[in-house]
């Protein structure tokens, strides 16, 4: 069920985002932690994020990296893969857990999410990948 939240909210901002115009997204207004939910927002609305996750803001706050200690480029690479490896996962329930891959990502490698989104995505993925023992693309790292 929270995967279903999660999954809701990264498939909310990906459909909002691909309906609107292909422009660079700004900066996000609020990313802030309320209880175990992060939510991401920009100014203009064209998208939203949110990620409801027992276990993922204390994580996200106490184990991730520090923003900046990598390019948004390496953030958007490697959120191509496991986004790509997640959506093959949930195309194949007879193989993957259903309840861990509920719903495709539409993740636009052309759009512009900015940093903090990239941020976001990537570090959940990580979190996902330790919490549930899952690996979707090459080394996970440890945290």
């Amino acid at each position: 069920m929270k995967k279903g939240f999660l999954l809701f909210g990264l498939v909310l901002l990906l459909h909002i985002s691909c309906t609107s115009t292909k422009t660079v997204v700004s900066p996000i207004l609020s990313n802030k932690p309320i209880n175990d939910t992060v939510k991401i927002v920009n100014d203009s609305l064209q998208y939203e994020v949110i990620i409801i996750d027992n276990g993922y803001s204390t994580w996200l706050n106490s184990r991730a990296l520090p923003r900046n200690y990598h390019s948004q480029q390496f953030l958007e690479i490697k959120n191509q893969f496991y986004i790509n490896e997640w959506n093959n996962r949930v195309l194949q329930p007879q193989r993957f857990d259903p309840h861990l891959y509920e719903m495709n990502i539409n993740y636009n490698p052309t759009i512009n999410y900015g940093y903090e989104v990239n941020y976001l995505i990537y570090n959940y993925m990580i979190y996902f990948q330790n919490t549930f023992k899952q690996k979707l693309y090459g080394n996970v790292p440890l945290r």
